[in-house]
């Protein structure tokens, strides 16, 4: 592990955060970042906890639903000790549908987990809804939060 490395991880039903994701990383080393993307699948609790710099880019399914790929890292991470994530510096980039009452809930729900766990947080929270590729508000979220990732 790089002293400069950033966690990327996706929560995704339909691919979009993960684009997202693979977006961060090939952005990470404009920023002196070295970045590792991991699906939700295929990470663990320790995996965040030991990240200096965490980014998370979650997707809601359904009515304010996780993901399929996020539900059982999400529960874990809500059974995990307070103060797990002290050394965490994270943010959450969220997408949804604004035609559903629950708009990025599952992105919400991560801001929330992360920092009351002991996470600080580098930047707000994004929410995206699904025209997020018609603005650049996203790209230029991506890259403000990965030059604060990077200057820790």
């Amino acid at each position: 592990m790089s002293d400069k490395e950033v966690l990327i991880i996706f929560g995704t039903e339909t691919g979009n955060s993960e684009a997202l994701a693979d977006d961060a990383k090939s952005l990470a080393g404009d920023y002196g970042l070295d970045a590792k993307i991991m699906d939700m699948d295929d990470v663990s609790v320790e995996d965040i906890s030991n990240s200096k710099r965490l980014l998370i880019c979650c997707s809601t399914w359904g009515e304010g639903d996780q993901p399929t790929n996020a539900e059982d890292l999400y529960e874990d991470v809500c059974e995990a000790d307070e103060g797990s994530m002290d050394n965490v510096n994270f943010a959450v980039l969220a997408l949804g549908d604004t035609a559903y009452e629950f708009f990025c809930e599952s992105g919400k729900q991560w801001d929330t987990i992360i920092e009351q766990k002991g996470g600080k947080r580098v930047n707000d929270r994004i929410d995206c809804d699904v025209d997020y590729d018609d603005d650049d508000e996203c790209e230029n979220w991506i890259k403000s939060t990965l030059e604060k990732l990077g200057n820790i």
